[in-house]
């Protein structure tokens, strides 16, 4: 192993691929926040920039670009409550209070220390246990993965508000039932899509992402009378707010980001679950593990709540590597793109890839180290600069918004009855939001959908039809108890706990 890793050093620090490794970085930062331009539109990019260049330069350019385009996707979010790519709309949910709070300078700077942190994390992880983690993401059957996206799905606990976790589980069915529109992809069989031709290829997450949240954002301050007068306060000089933390917060915040580094990498290993599903997971994560008085902190400006996100999904990228180089098995539809380009070259990721091409291998892996120490130079000092879009004023402020949303909608499929669609879809979530239903849940339903039903149809046909495997094959069941616990473990609790006092306030009054 250690002369593998001083073959990837070796070769990292070429002066060239240093070179590619900085220019990632910064392209796939830009790119990244832009909303509709994700890390696969960003690495698919830079596949013709990448013929001419040797393999190990070609790599090592297209994984900058990709976790420079997670890293740069958070800004967006956070600042303008545009999800850049789907791993980054939960950055939104606090990242986004904290801006409107005048704490925009915080934000940003504690979502480039917990994205240096989970990267690093799982740079470190990558390199001790990557072989060891193939066999283990191998060992993952399709009822194992049905349990995961279940487990996933109990993380609507995270989005609900007091009282309102009978509302967020329903947004949740809506966002399953909304994944179901488009092609079966197992039988080509059309569903849900009244004959028209449009919905064939279902629903696009962008769509529904930049619908829920952007559009939806733009037009309730809009009708908000308040916000004039609150922008007008907020574009002084304070707007950016301090960037420094705090050692109070740093305590608050350190193990939140180990945690959430550690829980993303590990769902990142597993192929096809990617950052996404880790970034909701370490967020529900978080708040279950909260305090009563730290709960009612999520969704408003929680650092918390914006550290264990922006830890996963980084981690989770730098997981996702895995099974592509050791299995050769795209982890994410990023990698499923670099994996393209590998074989491209004439390399076959396997078992035998880091005794063929040790070259390639390592200095992917090391510079996925020396990538994140690029990101935080390159970020830290530009965040005071990429704050200003807060002291736009929100006459040119609100156009732009709608422009980037409708724009990066219209440029995944080049068709305007999307944009009909968003509109149409906008105007529900509106009327979602002013009845206080949570719109997290769906787009966690959304996403987990496809993979939910593929992986249960699979399950299914391997057990005959029967659901026994839920509880026959031991790593679907601890899956499941804990899907359980998690979901129905706090109501439980607080049931207890009240039934004690109750129980205790009746001897009292016996005793008189």
């Amino acid at each position: 192993m250690w002369e593998g890793i001083y073959i990837g050093v070796t070769t990292a620090v070429m002066p060239f691929n240093l070179l590619m490794m900085f220019v990632g970085c910064f392209a796939g930062t830009f790119i990244g926040m832009l909303p509709g331009l994700g890390p696969v539109s960003a690495v698919a990019l830079m596949i013709p920039v990448t013929y001419g260049l040797d393999p190990s330069s070609g790599i090592i350019l297209m994984a900058g670009v990709y976790y420079g385009a997670v890293f740069g996707a958070s800004t967006s979010s956070i600042l303008i409550n545009a999800p850049g790519c789907a791993s980054t709309v939960v950055t939104a949910f606090d990242g986004y209070p904290m801006a409107q709070q005048g704490k925009a300078g915080k934000a940003l700077a504690l979502a480039a220390y917990s994205s240096f942190t989970g990267g690093t994390i799982g740079a470190i992880f990558l390199v001790l246990f990557a072989p060891m983690l193939a066999k283990v993401s191998l060992s993952f059957q399709s009822s194992d993965y049905f349990a995961l996206m279940v487990l996933g799905l109990t993380a609507v606990a995270a989005f609900a508000g007091k009282g309102n976790i009978l509302k967020a589980l329903m947004m949740c069915i809506l966002g399953l039932m909304l994944s179901t529109v488009g092609t079966d992809r197992s039988n080509g069989v059309e569903r849900f899509t009244y004959g028209s031709i449009e919905f064939i290829d279902g629903l696009s997450f962008l769509l529904l992402a930049m619908a829920t949240f952007a559009l939806a954002e733009v037009v309730m301050s809009v009708m908000d009378k308040t916000t004039n007068a609150q922008q007008a306060q907020s574009n002084d000089a304070s707007a950016l707010g301090s960037m420094k933390l705090t050692k109070a917060e740093i305590k608050e915040v350190a193990p939140t980001i180990l945690r959430s580094s550690v829980l993303g990498f590990v769902v990142g290993v597993l192929p096809g679950a990617g950052a996404t599903i880790a970034s909701f997971l370490a967020y529900g994560v978080e708040r279950n593990l909260s305090s009563k008085e730290d709960k009612e902190k999520f969704g408003k400006g929680s650092l918390r709540g914006l550290a264990a996100p922006e830890s996963a999904n980084n981690a989770a990228s730098t997981g996702s590597f895995v099974p592509m180089l050791t299995l050769g098995i795209p982890g994410s539809g990023t990698t499923a793109v670099m994996l393209g380009a590998l074989i491209a070259y004439g390399i076959q990721p396997g078992p035998r890839l880091f005794i063929d091409h040790p070259d390639v291998f390592w200095s992917v892996i090391v510079s996925m180290y020396l990538g994140n120490i690029v990101l935080l130079i390159l970020n830290l000092p530009l965040i005071p600069y990429i704050a200003k879009l807060l002291e736009i004023p929100r006459s040119i402020l609100i156009p732009l918004i709608l422009f980037f949303s409708l724009t990066g909608v219209y440029l995944v499929s080049f068709n305007a009855f999307d944009i009909q669609v968003m509109v149409i879809i906008c105007i529900c979530a509106i009327g979602l939001k002013l009845l206080d239903f949570p719109l997290a849940p769906m787009l966690l339903g959304f996403i987990l959908g496809g993979m939910l039903e593929d992986n249960l149809r699979r399950a299914l046909l391997i057990n005959d039809e029967s659901m026994s495997f839920l509880w026959e094959r031991p790593l679907t069941a601890v899956i499941m108890s804990l899907a359980m616990l998690a979901l129905f473990g706090q109501p439980l609790l607080n049931l207890l706990r009240a039934k004690l006092r109750q129980g205790k306030t009746q001897d009292v009054f016996d005793a008189e």
